[in-house]
């Protein structure tokens, strides 16, 4: 087995969501909206990702401005390449790509908790999470409307 990484090459979605499936994240991710997985894909500004041949077998998909902060957003690899290191390899190379000063950040299910602590992660209990507005679910659309909500996240 030959696993090549590479910086910002190209994914489709659909190698995309196959991945998802093949991991434990596609049931964690809207894999059924593609609209959605496009945009992800077409979206992310860091993506470092393992192949097996032609084979997309793991990715870590991130958002940041290489200086502070980057959010890591997908760290997902296929279960048949689990326990090898690819998972650790992906956050090392992605960590590469950015400044001297900049965070690795990343939420967690609670099943991969004590895996980010082993791969050199620490516990930081301050996230705090803003859902999209849906009528009558967060304080914010309830107090300027949905719509309003929609323009204000979309600035």
């Amino acid at each position: 087995m030959s696993i090549k990484y590479k910086v910002n090459t190209p994914v489709s979605a659909e190698q995309f969501i196959e991945l998802l499936q093949e991991s434990t994240l596609g049931e964690r991710r809207p894999i059924d909206d593609r609209d959605c997985m496009e945009g992800v894909v077409k979206n992310s500004n860091l993506m470092v990702s393992a192949w097996d041949g032609e084979k997309l077998i793991g990715i870590a998909r991130s958002m940041t401005d290489f200086h502070y902060a980057c959010y890591l957003s997908d760290l997902a690899v296929h279960k048949k390449y689990q326990k090898i290191g690819v998972g650790k390899k992906l956050q090392i190379i992605t960590q590469e790509q950015l400044g001297p000063k900049c965070r690795l950040i990343l939420v967690a299910a609670p099943a991969a908790n004590s895996y980010y602590e082993h791969i050199g992660f620490t516990n930081n209990k301050r996230c705090w999470v803003l859902e999209p507005p849906v009528e009558g679910k967060n304080k914010m659309a309830q107090r300027f409307g949905v719509q309003r909500c929609k323009k204000i996240l979309s600035l």
